[in-house]
């Protein structure tokens, strides 16, 4: 009876400790990424205020990759503090120099770091208070928003870079398009607030239920997609 017990026993803490190696090893594959603020500079300035869309961006990128699970993700915060000691431009959002981006590697523990920029972020609308009918015909603000027929348009391209080596590893890049009846931007266009103006942030259900959050939102979760997609091309 006692020497059953013990074969029992025994057979349990193998089977457990056989289910726990293939979680850590599979824990051990996730490659550690550093997520730079996207470029956005060659974009039209269309709405008011200080909005950083390249910020806004790149949080929801990171909130895709950390939902995931296929890689761990360096936290805005710490990244922050690093590119502040680097002296780190928004000019070099989109195609760091070799040596900084080996820099940072290192001072974050990195191996990867996915940068780059927004190409298309913008509304085609009519008749909503602002001149014209392409994007950003005017500057948004709080008497621009409505809820008329409009489309929107986001295009993103991403690239992720071996901080040791200098070599892009992948691409991807991330389109969305939204036409439909529906609130155009919301809260203000674009002020001080994190991802939108007025308070508004990209993340939030507000900002989503836009004809923009949502062109927004189908850009990111493709360019999310490709880069889950390489994570079987790193070492």
């Amino acid at each position: 009876m006692r020497k059953m017990f013990w074969l029992t026993l025994a057979l349990a803490l193998i089977m457990l400790v056989a289910g726990a190696l293939p979680a850590a090893a599979q824990a051990a594959k996730r490659p550690t990424v550093a997520v730079l603020n996207f470029d956005f500079g060659t974009i039209q300035h269309w709405w008011e205020g200080n909005w950083d869309v390249g910020n806004g961006i790149s949080d929801l990128i990171v909130d895709g990759l950390v939902e995931d699970g296929s890689y761990r993700v360096i936290e805005r915060k710490k990244l922050d503090a690093i590119l502040a000691e680097q002296n780190f431009s928004n000019s070099e959002r989109a195609d760091p120099a070799a040596a900084k981006v080996a820099s940072i590697g290192k001072a974050l523990g990195v191996k990867y770091m996915i940068v780059g920029s927004i190409t298309k972020f913008g509304m085609e609308q009519k008749n909503v208070g602002i001149s014209g009918g392409a994007f950003g015909g005017g500057k948004y603000g709080v008497g621009d928003v409505g809820t008329k027929k409009g489309k929107a348009t986001v295009a993103i391209a991403a690239r992720m870079i071996d901080c040791t080596t200098g070599e892009i590893m992948a691409v991807a890049k991330g389109d969305g398009i939204s036409t439909r009846s529906g609130l155009l931007l919301g809260g203000g266009g674009g002020g001080g607030g994190k991802g939108g103006g007025g308070g508004i942030e990209m993340g939030s259900s507000e900002y989503r239920d836009t004809v923009l959050g949502e062109a927004t939102d189908a850009a990111v979760k493709a360019v999310v997609a490709k880069l889950v997609a390489a994570k079987n091309r790193l070492e």
